[in-house]
Formats: C-alpha cells, sequence, structure tokens
C-alpha cells in the first residue's frame, strides 16, 4: 500500500489528520502510524477507503500528483460557493412565496371575503419552505455525517 496515497487523498479535501479519524471512527494515533508507513489491517484500510468513499483497492494505486495548498483551497472556495448558491435559491424561494402568497391572500378577500381558501397554499408551501430551511442551515453537516457513519457501519458488518 502506499501511505503517501492516504496523506495524498487526506489533503486533497483539505482534512486534517483529526477530521480523517473522526469520518473513519479510527483513533488519530491509527492515521498518524499509517501515514508514517505502519501497517494496517483490512479493516482500518476500509473504513478509510469509506470515508474518502472509495474502493480499498484504490488506495493501493499511487497517486500520480500530489495536491497542493491552492488544490485544497479551490476545493474548499468551489464548497462554499455551492453552499451559498443554495442559501441564495432558498432566499429567491422564500420571497417568491411571499409574493404570490401575498397575491392569493388579495384575490380571494376581493373575490370571496367570507372563505378563506388562500390559508392552504400558504401553509402547506410555507411548510415545505420550512423543511428545506431546516435541512439547509440546521442539518446541513450532520446529514453527511450521519451517511458517513451508517456506510461505515455497513462495511464493517
Amino acid at each position: 500500500m502506499k501511505h503517501s496515497t492516504i496523506k495524498a487523498l487526506r489533503l486533497s479535501r483539505a482534512w486534517s489528520q483529526e477530521q480523517l479519524a473522526a469520518l473513519s471512527s479510527l483513533s488519530v494515533r491509527t492515521i498518524q502510524r499509517i501515514e508514517n508507513g505502519g501497517q494496517a489491517s483490512l479493516e482500518t484500510l476500509s473504513a478509510i477507503a469509506a470515508a474518502f468513499d472509495l474502493n480499498v483497492a484504490d488506495l493501493n494505486v499511487e497517486m500520480t500528483v500530489q495536491p497542493t495548498q491552492d488544490e485544497a483551497l479551490n476545493q474548499k472556495i468551489e464548497q462554499a460557493k455551492k453552499r451559498l448558491n443554495r442559501e441564495y435559491g432558498f432566499y429567491r424561494a422564500l420571497l417568491t412565496w411571499a409574493v404570490i402568497c401575498a397575491g392569493l391572500a388579495a384575490i380571494n378577500l376581493f373575490t370571496s371575503p367570507g372563505k378563506f381558501w388562500f390559508i392552504w397554499p400558504t401553509a402547506i408551501w410555507g411548510a415545505l419552505l420550512a423543511v428545506r430551511g431546516v435541512k439547509l442551515f440546521v442539518l446541513h453537516g450532520w446529514l453527511e455525517r450521519r451517511q458517513q457513519q451508517r456506510l461505515q457501519q455497513l462495511l464493517r458488518k
């Protein structure tokens, strides 16, 4: 196994040894030992491969290009841009919801003031937006970590 491959993969994702250890459910000392040329069991390699979303065989291939700090920074910037685009999309959807629901309320109150049917589309659409907002702002990192943990559990069975 090429020990530099694991370190190169870790650095290309701008992960610390602590982050890789947490994602692979291993100790930091184990990650350090493997990166410094120590032996690793198949179970340890499968946990590391799962953290990188690779096969164990892919860890045996030497990386042809060592990632640089610039590449890691560029990857972080791209992730931040994607997150920002998702946030802007949510705010646009929220503004659209407010404008359309206000229009529905006006139409409802002018055409049939005794019946308040506009509440239903407002509430349903609002609930869907609330779920989207919670997923985006509250559960974002948790969902990714939970998926990674579950994948590791399944691989260890």
